[in-house]
Formats: structure tokens, sequence, C-alpha cells
């Protein structure tokens, strides 16, 4: 009776105890896959008991010094019977997986493609809140008390710079602009006695500074040399002071009724120009390290969807918001339809980093171990790397691989994660050091 080892026996005893390990596995996880060709069922497939088995190191095939008896790899580099390994990789290092048979991939249904290049941008997501552009907002006021006898303009109205938008009348309008015009008269006069030698020099000087103070005062109120010099010839007719639009823009606020008695400084209109708007922003502090001044900042309006609008991070707060750890930052964003709003909320996103020639990767084409991200490189058709790559940005459902693999590589892009089921299922079995 032929006495079998010991050393024999416990390596018996754990090759059984992997091919169990391999079926509970696999009727779990992806049953199709993993039962379609194991070498202990080929016997059950063909008539040759270890037909189609070279690959897989059955008895009738040892396998060469160095190579995995059981998947047919480099010991070093199977993957299945080295999970250890699989934490310790670096970007571009991998570890081979071998498959049951070549049909498994149609089996589960695994899709392969080469990577794209295109676009990818790292960002920082946030909330923002639009606002009109505080350096093209104007309040239009009456700088004196008065009665207003017209308005020009409604809500809405686009208005061009120095358009007029209402008239007021009031006794010290009349008297300002009087006395600007007797001052002008007086100082004509006393220039023409100059000129004779009649007046002293002093009497014109007076008259000089009284005409300066005059103008000056008139100005105040917004009337001009041109105006004044026309008021000489028409002192008989009423005196309207007019309040004129600051730059072009829209009237957004009216506050201004014909025949209404208003007090200096009182609002009568406001106007702005929409052209460019303001997004107040909400940045983490935990992400303020990132940000910076001219930064492209997208905008994305629930009010407005399947529109993005594009702006420019101009300022960033020196202080964070106590309470919620938020630090406020401001967009200029063109608005040249008219589209936006104040008021209106939107998603932010900023533009921290932009690479126009990126690797990109479907996300399904990624799989995680311990962390540490692999993509499934097709070596053959039973046969695939594990490789550890770095990853950059997501952009629009794709992931950018900043180290790691080539363009012209073919990756697993579906179905990715019964490829990672063979990979880890000797974490409950033995690996090839056991045999």
């Amino acid at each position: 009776m032929k006495i079998i080892g010991t050393k024999s026996l416990v390596g018996a005893t754990r090759r059984v105890a992997r091919v169990m390990t391999q079926w509970r596995t696999s009727r779990r996880l992806v049953p199709t896959l993993l039962l379609a060709a194991l070498c202990v069922g080929c016997s059950k497939a063909t008539k040759d008991e270890h037909a189609g088995c070279s690959d897989h190191g059955c008895k009738d095939n040892k396998p060469k010094p160095g190579m995995c008896g059981e998947h047919g790899v480099l010991e070093e580099k199977c993957g299945i019977c080295n999970p250890d390994k699989i934490a310790k990789l670096k970007p571009g290092e991998g570890l081979e997986v071998r498959l049951p048979s070549k049909e498994s991939t149609k089996i589960v249904g695994v899709e392969t493609a080469t990577p794209t290049v295109g676009t990818a941008a790292e960002s920082i997501e946030c909330t923002a809140e639009l606002a009109f552009n505080q350096n093209k907002l104007a309040q239009l006021v009456a700088p004196v008390s008065g009665i207003i006898q017209s308005v020009e303009v409604d809500l809405g109205t686009q208005v061009k710079e120095r358009q007029p938008v209402a008239r007021i009348w009031s006794a010290s309008i009349s008297e300002t602009v009087a006395k600007a015009v007797l001052s002008h008269q007086t100082l004509e006069r006393e220039r023409k006695l100059r000129e004779g030698g009649i007046a002293p020099a002093k009497d014109l000087q007076e008259a000089e500074a009284a005409h300066r103070a005059a103008c000056q005062q008139a100005r105040t109120l917004g009337f001009s040399e041109g105006d004044i010099d026309a008021m000489r010839s028409c002192s008989d007719e009423p005196v309207y002071l007019e309040i004129r639009a600051l730059f072009d823009g829209e009237i957004i606020e009216r506050n201004a009724v014909r025949g209404a008695q208003i007090e200096a400084g009182k609002p009568l209109f406001t106007e702005v120009d929409r052209s460019t708007m303001w997004a107040m922003l909400n940045i983490p502090e935990a992400q303020l390290s990132r940000v910076q001044i001219g930064q492209t900042v997208e905008l994305m309006v629930d009010a407005l969807p399947g529109k993005t609008f594009t702006g420019k991070l101009t300022w960033i707060a020196a202080q964070v918001n106590d309470r919620t750890r938020l630090a406020l930052a401001r967009a200029e964003v063109p608005n040249p339809d008219g589209l936006l709003r104040d008021k209106m909320f939107a998603r932010a996103r900023i533009l921290t980093r932009q690479a126009d020639k990126a690797l990109l990767v479907p996300a399904n084409a990624i799989q995680k171990v311990e962390g540490h991200p692999l993509v499934f490189v097709k070596q053959a058709e039973d046969l695939f790397e594990a490789r550890a790559v770095r990853l950059g940005a997501r952009h629009n459902g794709a992931l950018e691989v900043l180290d790691g693999l080539k363009p012209d590589e073919i990756v697993v892009v579906a179905r990715s994660f019964a490829l990672k089921s063979q990979l880890l299922m000797s974490r409950l079995g033995a690996g090839c050091g056991d045999d």
C-alpha cells in the first residue's frame, strides 16, 4: 500500500479547498463565468479528461519553472494567487488574471475598448446666488426738493446714457440757475470794463469767483455751461431739472409719480446694466487652498435647464463664516441674453485644473481594491492585467487617468466587477506558494 506523505496530503487538501472556494465564490458572484471551464469540470465537458487545460497546469501538463501551474502565468505576476500584492502596486504596475476559459468574457458580457482622449477638468462644486453687478447698478435721486413735472420712463424701459427719465421743478432750482445766469452777465460786463481800463482788476477777479461758485452750484444739480447759456435767452420760462440716466441700462425700480412732492436725496429710479451678473459663491473652507482669482466658473441654474453659463472668479473673501465654515466669493458672468436674474439660485463649479488631451475611461472601468484604483488591461482572450492607475478629474461621467495607462491599450469598460471577483477569489483559499 502506497503511503501518502504529509506534505503531499496537505497540498492536496489545499488544492481541494481552493477549488471549493472558487466554486462557492463563482456561485455567489458570477456563476456562468467561474463555473464555465474550471479544470475540475473539464472531464464533464469533453471526452478527453484534460482537453483544453494546458494553460491551467493540469497534472498531464507540467508547468515550467517559475510558472503558476494553476493559471499559466508567472507566479510573481499571478494576481489570483498573490492578492496581497495588489495594495502594493504602483501606477503602471499590475498582476495578471487568468479566466477559466476564452469564452468567459462572452458569457458574462465583458466589454472592452481603448481609452478616449479629450478634455478633463478638476473642479470644486458649491452653491451660488445670482446678484446684480454692483458696478453697473445706480439709483437716480432728486438732488433738491421739488415737484415731479413729468416721468419719461417706466419699469423695464431700456435707457441710454444721459437720457432724461424725469423732470423736477422747484423755486430753489430756478434761483440757482438765475444766479448762474446773472453771474455770467456780470463777468462779461467786468471784462469789458477792464479791457477799457475803467474797472480795477479786483472787480474782475471778484466777478470771476462769483461766476465759478454759481456755476458749480448749478452743475451740482446737473446743469452744464451750455444749459446756463441757453437759459440766458429764455429767462422768463420755467426752469426744470432733468434727472438723467447714468449709463446704458434698464429701469428696474420706479418711485416717481407725476405731481408728487419729493425730498432731496429720495431715490426716484434704479437702473442696472444686466449684460454681466455677479454669482456669489459659497466655498467650503477645506477647498479654499485650491481656489484663486481668475479661475473659470461654470453655473447651472435649475430654472434654466440644459444651459451652462461661464464666468471668471474675481474676488474671494478674507474671512470664513464662523457658523457655516463657508467663504464667500464672487464670479462675474456674462449675461448677453438677459436670462440670468437677481436672486436666482445656481449650482457652481470652479475649474481648478483643465487638461485638453486627457486620457479618459468610463467610470465603470475602474475597480478599487483596498482603496486602490485598478483597470483591467486585455492581454489575451482569457488573460487580463489588473493594473494600478492614478486618477485625475471626473468629467461628464468619465475619469481621467493620469498615470499607468497608454492610449492604445484595450481595457475592460463594462462588467469589470467579474474580473475583480476572479482576482480576489483566492483570498479564502491557498496561493501558489502553498503547492
